[in-house]
């Protein structure tokens, strides 16, 4: 075979092997081509699984931070009302009334159908301003032990009997009958009270008392100390 029939015999080789290497090339590409969107695909599940995990590692965080800042607000507002009551407390040194029943005359009071509360409008001393002249209410403004007096006087046939009250409860009890002439009674008590208990006096069923321009009937209280 001379040297142009060897190189004619090459060149059809290489014609009819191009177009299998053509073929294997493509294969080859459609094959890696679907490796790689199958790779990617696994990818992009992982990532999201990922993703879906720490969204839910931070909802759980999100939802301790929140539970936390509730206790934090609850904690802080309780402070909050405790520095406000030591405010008081510190504030409020002296506390003291002294109270008559009648304001500008003299006469009797009573007798009612039912107990009532009794309104000591006359002010002689209202240190600190715990008793309203307006309800006959003394209501504590720090807690602490307290003082009270209570000094009633009936004139003629009378039946007196009234009671001091702390909130809903009877404490004492002061109480007088005569026939004729005048007569009265007293009677104390130191109390504990807290923030905001209310002390008061009733004035007994079919009772009646009396109380002039000298003070005849008065009502008193004082902060001992605080507590």
């Amino acid at each position: 075979m001379t040297v142009l029939q060897q190189v004619s015999a090459d060149r059809m080789k290489i014609i009819m092997f191009f177009p299998f290497l053509l073929l294997v090339c493509s294969v080859s590409a459609d094959q890696t081509e679907t490796a790689v969107q199958q790779s990617s695909k696994q990818n992009i599940h992982a990532v999201l699984r990922e993703l879906t995990a720490s969204l839910a590692v931070q909802k759980q965080w999100i939802t301790v931070l929140q539970r936390e800042n509730q206790e934090q607000a609850a904690n802080l507002e309780s402070q909050k009302t405790e520095i406000d009551q030591l405010k008081q407390q510190l504030q409020v040194k002296q506390v003291a009334f002294s109270v008559g029943l009648r304001d500008q005359d003299s006469g009797h009071t009573g007798p009612f159908n039912t107990a009532t509360t009794l309104i000591f409008k006359r002010v002689i001393t209202n240190i600190g301003n715990a008793y309203n002249p307006h309800t006959g209410i003394f209501t504590a403004p720090v807690r602490g032990a307290y003082h009270f007096e209570l000094h009633i006087v009936g004139a003629g046939d009378t039946t007196m009997a009234v009671s001091v009250h702390k909130n809903q409860s009877d404490i004492l009890i002061a109480q007088s009958i005569f026939k004729s002439g005048a007569h009265g009674a007293s009677n104390g008590a130191s109390l504990l009270l807290e923030i905001g208990d209310q002390v008061y006096v009733k004035l007994s069923e079919n009772s009646n008392i009396f109380d002039g321009l000298g003070f005849h009937t008065t009502f008193s209280g004082h902060l001992i100390f605080t507590m």
